[in-house]
């Protein structure tokens, strides 16, 4: 009997070691190769943003071997790895910092941007190319450009330094230049490079879902890159004596994360629904809708029902969420719970109160319990 890999002339499926006609060895062969595909295809570079290993130490001189086993690079991520050890615990911090603003933007949706693991991250509702993964990918390569461009003006990078954007051409004639600006030109090149990598050494053929997929992640990744370079704005400083203010000197400066992550859940709102056209480019669903620009978010799928818990969706439901009793909107009990009710629990929290100002200069406060109606969704 022929113990390979294939099936022998009685039908014999040696990896699964029972009988089996010809056909359904094959299908039992080919449905394992794609359930091995989807556990590959299932981790991320966001897994970084919950790695362990992330530490300035970890990458020293020689240390290929830890670029190669981090969990969720695609091939050429790892050896962008290699060449930039140093940017990689930047690249794990911004991942971590589109998480944190998903999950803030999201804290009264039905879908609250949950972590599940640390390779996938967000699970398999990331394989659905919805609105709510369209906002996932542009904040993750929003994230990165933030905390690399950030480094690079602290001297944490080998590779760049202070922004070297030209002076803007509003700037009044008197006022200096100069300082130490965020350098987003270098943060966003290499977002582009390193969070792009992933889709840009794939292949698929023309017109399939797969390749609408690929062109969706990355116009969402530019879309979010496009957010931070579009609210990055000059900073001054004045200098004079006794603060008159009469010199100032001026620098670019990232905005404050939150304002990013405020403008692309503006653009999640009104995310433009995609298909491909004969050409196998994206164009919008409906024809009497304008096309998205670059900074718009696009999608080719429905989001799928997040009221309850679906393994194959990777909705987690929203059973066991607080609801708001006296709201009408998203965090309402009416809409979080999906109809299904809820139920109400007394809970003890500890505020600060009783707060004093002391001179100088601080601010003295009391920690006090109280007990306060809580409702979760059945």
């Amino acid at each position: 009997m022929n113990m390979g890999l294939g099936c022998a002339k009685r039908s014999v499926c040696w990896p699964f070691g029972s009988l089996l006609d010809s056909r359904h060895c094959v299908f039992a062969l080919t449905l394992l190769m794609l359930l091995m595909q989807v556990v590959v295809e299932a981790n991320s570079w966001w897994s970084l943003a919950m790695n362990p290993l992330l530490i300035p130490e970890a990458y020293i001189i020689g240390a290929q071997p830890l670029c190669s086993q981090l969990v969720g690079l695609s091939q050429g991520q790892k050896k962008l790895c290699q060449l930039y050890q140093d940017h990689m615990q930047f690249i794990g911090e911004g991942a971590k910092m589109g998480i944190r603003e998903c999950q803030y933007q999201f804290r009264h949706r039905r879908w609250n941007c949950s972590t599940v693991d640390n390779s996938s991250v967000f699970g398999r509702v990331m394989q659905i190319g919805s609105r709510e993964t369209a906002f996932t990918y542009a904040i993750s390569a929003a994230g990165v450009v933030n905390t690399v461009s950030r480094a690079c003006r602290e001297g944490e990078l080998n590779s760049c330094g202070c922004s070297r954007a030209a002076r803007p051409k509003d700037l009044q004639r008197d006022w200096l230049w100069g300082g130490c600006g965020d350098n987003l030109n270098y943060g966003y090149r290499f977002s582009k490079e390193f969070v792009d990598a992933r889709e840009r050494e794939k292949s698929y053929p023309k017109g399939s879902y797969d390749s609408a997929r690929l062109q969706m992640n990355l116009h969402n990744n530019e879309a979010g890159r496009r957010a931070v370079s579009n609210l990055a704005d000059v900073s001054c400083k004045c200098h004079g004596v006794s603060g008159s203010c009469s010199l100032k000197t001026c620098w670019l400066q990232l905005a404050d994360f939150r304002k990013v992550g405020d403008a692309l859940k503006e653009k999640y709102d009104s995310a433009a629904a995609m298909k491909l056209n004969s050409r196998g480019k994206l164009v919008p669903m409906h024809s009497n809708f304008n096309p998205p620009t670059g900074n718009d978010l696009v999608h080719i799928d429905q989001s799928p029902d997040y009221c309850l818990k679906n393994q194959s969706t990777g909705s987690l439901g929203t059973v066991g969420r607080l609801c708001n009793k006296t709201s009408e909107g998203m965090d309402g009990c009416e809409l979080m719970c999906c109809g299904r009710g809820y139920d109400q629990y007394k809970a003890q929290i500890v505020e600060r109160c009783n707060c004093k100002f002391h001179w100088c200069c601080y601010v003295k406060c009391k920690r006090c319990t109280k007990i306060v109606d809580q409702f979760v969704c059945k």
